[in-house]
Parts: structure tokens; sequence; C-alpha cells
């Protein structure tokens, strides 16, 4: 099978509200509109988002973001308005959490020795 591309996708019950929350989070505009109910943004970091409106799974999608510096995120994120959670760390590295407008979790990542390699 030749694979393309490959979209992660997030439901929402607000494409206003979630297209501001992702613009801000991914610092640009969405690429496309492909249809009413669905929004994508290409190759953020060599991957791809949509969000979509589904009423019924909106706040139950969960998506990782991999950071090379968790205070540098953090700070960008502040500069914007948006707020990260509580940092946990560990063997596995750095982490935090943040919702979108509907409860998507969305998790930061820095990688184990990420801060230490600076």
């Amino acid at each position: 099978m030749d694979i393309q591309g490959i979209y992660a996708a997030l439901a929402t019950t607000n494409m206003a509200a979630s297209e501001r929350f992702y613009t801000l989070l991914f610092e640009r505009r969405p690429d496309d509109r492909p249809m009413d109910s669905l929004i994508q943004w290409r190759g953020v970091a060599g991957a791809n988002i949509q969000i979509f409106l589904n009423e019924s799974n909106a706040g139950s999608s969960m998506c990782t973001i991999v950071v090379p510096n968790m205070d540098k995120a953090r700070a960008s994120l502040e500069r914007v308005g948006l707020t990260l959670g509580k940092e946990k760390a560990g063997d596995f590295g750095r982490v935090a959490h943040i919702r979108d407008p509907d409860g998507n979790q969305l998790t930061l990542a820095e990688p184990p020795g990420a801060t230490q390699a600076r």
C-alpha cells in the first residue's frame, strides 16, 4: 500500500472557536477548508491536522505534540493567550496538557534530556 499522507483528526462542536484556538496554537491560519465541517493544517512539524464538526465525539480526541523545549513552548503559548497546565517530569521527559475549547486534550511532550541539550 502506498500512503501519501495521514491526518490526525480532532472533533469539535464549534468550528469558529476551534479555528481561533488552533490558529493561535499553530501560529498560522488553516491551509484549507475542504467542506463547511472541516478545516485542515498541513505540514505542522511534518503532521497534518484536521478539525471536524462532530458534536457527539467532541471533547474525546487526544493528540501529542513533541516540543524540543517545554519552557519555550510554554512562553510561546502564553504570548498568544493560551495556558499550558502543570508539568509532570520523569524518565519519559516532561509533559504538560492543554485543552481546546471542546475539551480535547493536547499533550505537549519534551523528550528526555532535551532541556539539558539546550
